[in-house]
């Protein structure tokens, strides 16, 4: 849902089939093994389940058509490909459609530890286990369609609750927090950082205080919302969300707790 792309999505042949180079494949490889290793102790044990379930190739580039086939059976969800950047209004269509919208290129080397946007590692090794699990699938396909539903005013505030959630969301696990949003889970560098930095702050999951929270796409994140159970966020979306909305509106946004953009630095693997 950016507004510009260095990146082009592959086109499918009439299988539905997209090439990758040996590279490509290549690239994949060691981006899955590095963060295998740099997940252990750190991802929730829904992700890793679902990881498992998924039964992802390790060392090529999956075909859309395939993920999305083990999706289907396990939750009724599905993958689409699409173009390297898509309208708000498709993305949520597709959400509500259960339908995961996937750009199909992969980083090159020169950006294996930053990139801008998110490429296929990041939407089919980054989200895709999570969708295996029927309650946090759920709430996926009813923020699809809150958002389409709702007054435009709100909508920057619904990308928050994605952002925090989805993205870069924590949860409680055995009384410890450990990761579940892609933008963390498909992050080398993040992926520590979330757990065991003394940096960000870790707070309680509460929607009005996320939707009151400014953020920064291109740094580490300096305050994550850690949830007891994927019931929690399933709940607040499959509620009433304009009093919560106006609220947040109401008492106005928290002060960053980053600094200026020229001062930050680069956030690893979105």
């Amino acid at each position: 849902m950016k507004s510009e792309s260095a990146y082009v999505s592959k086109a499918p042949d009439e299988n539905g089939i997209f090439t990758y180079t040996a590279e490509e494949n290549s690239i994949w490889a060691d981006l899955y093994a590095r963060q295998l290793k740099a997940l252990e102790n750190h991802a929730a044990q829904i992700f890793w389940d679902g990881l498992d379930a998924l039964s992802l190739p390790q060392d090529r580039v999956p075909q859309v058509k395939e993920v999305s086939e083990k999706l289907n059976q396990i939750t009724g969800f599905g993958v689409e490909a699409v173009p390297a950047l898509i309208s708000p209004s498709k993305f949520f269509t597709l959400l509500s459609e259960r339908k995961f919208p996937a750009a199909t290129f992969i980083r090159t080397r020169e950006e294996f530890d930053y990139l801008k946007e998110p490429d296929i590692f990041h939407e089919i090794f980054g989200h895709c286990p999570m969708l295996t699990n029927p309650i946090y699938a759920d709430f996926m396909q009813k923020y699809g369609e809150m958002s389409l539903k709702m007054d435009k005013q709100y909508l920057w505030l619904m990308q928050k609750l994605f952002w925090f959630t989805v993205e870069f969301g924590l949860i409680k696990e055995n009384g410890k927090n450990r990761i579940y949003g892609a933008g963390i889970a498909s992050s080398a560098g993040e992926t520590p950082y979330s757990i065991d930095s003394d940096l960000p702050e870790r707070r309680p999951f509460d929607p009005v205080s996320v939707f009151r929270t400014p953020y920064r796409i291109d740094i580490y994140q300096t305050i994550y919302y850690v949830i007891d159970d994927l019931k929690q966020i399933f709940d607040t979306i499959n509620t009433n969300m304009v009093p919560l909305l106006k609220e947040a509106n109401r008492l106005g946004q928290f002060e960053p707790t980053f600094p200026p953009k020229e001062g930050g630095r680069k956030r690893v693997t979105y």
